[in-house]
């Protein structure tokens, strides 16, 4: 199949999961949506990955994002994994985890990379909006566990910059300068866009305080 892009609508599908059958459009609605694989149940880095989503509950929610796993192991093995991760990890799963046992969003999303691993997903994220496009995309390799806080700061500078003439420059975090587009040179546009201020180090590279912030 041909690889997703950015921008490319997030293809749907019905799949069970642990909190039953999942139409992924429907069940999306209006809110972001991080969808994200795992190579298999009962695996140290992705019980540390899964606890890690569970507490981070009320920072996807203030984001209006909801999270939802996919593993090609069945409903009767995250079950059972549930209950290891909400006990060695001190939480409580609360999203679902799709059992992909026919590999089918596994194909869709192209989770599977034969020449890393021959039958199981690597750790691929994927970012959707509202509209349902893919707005950004992480591959890690088994071995290596996702960087949630990373996660949450991408949607935070991707929502940002959805609704201001701004970008978020190296290493930026929430409160950071932001840039200002190169396209908005007007001044009275700029004074009206960023009544803060904003500094020019070079013509095309100009800081502002970040726009939300009071």
């Amino acid at each position: 199949m041909a690889t997703l892009r950015l921008g490319d609508i997030a293809p749907d599908f019905v799949q069970d999961s642990t909190e039953g059958q999942i139409r992924f459009h429907e069940w999306a609605g209006n809110s972001w949506v991080v969808l994200f694989s795992h190579p298999a149940d009962f695996t140290p880095v992705c019980t540390t990955e899964l606890g890690k989503t569970a507490a981070l509950a009320s920072e996807f929610a203030k984001r209006g994002v909801k999270p939802i796993a996919v593993s090609v192991d069945p409903i009767e093995s995250h079950s059972g994994w549930i209950k290891d991760i909400n006990e060695t990890q001190n939480t409580t799963v609360n999203f679902p985890i799709l059992a992909d046992a026919d590999r089918k969003v596994a194909t869709l999303y192209d989770m599977i990379h034969p020449n890393s691993l021959a039958n199981a997903t690597v750790r691929s994220v994927f970012i959707i909006d509202p509209k349902k496009a893919i707005r950004a995309t992480l591959t890690y390799p088994a071995s290596t566990g996702r960087n949630f806080d990373e996660i949450l700061r991408v949607i935070d500078s991707l929502q940002l910059t959805d609704n201001y003439k701004v970008a978020t420059p190296v290493n930026w975090k929430d409160g950071d300068d932001c840039v200002i587009i190169p396209s908005i040179q007007d001044p009275a546009e700029l004074a009206q866009r960023f009544p803060k201020g904003f500094r020019a180090v070079r013509p095309y590279l100009r800081l502002t305080p970040q726009p939300n912030k009071t």
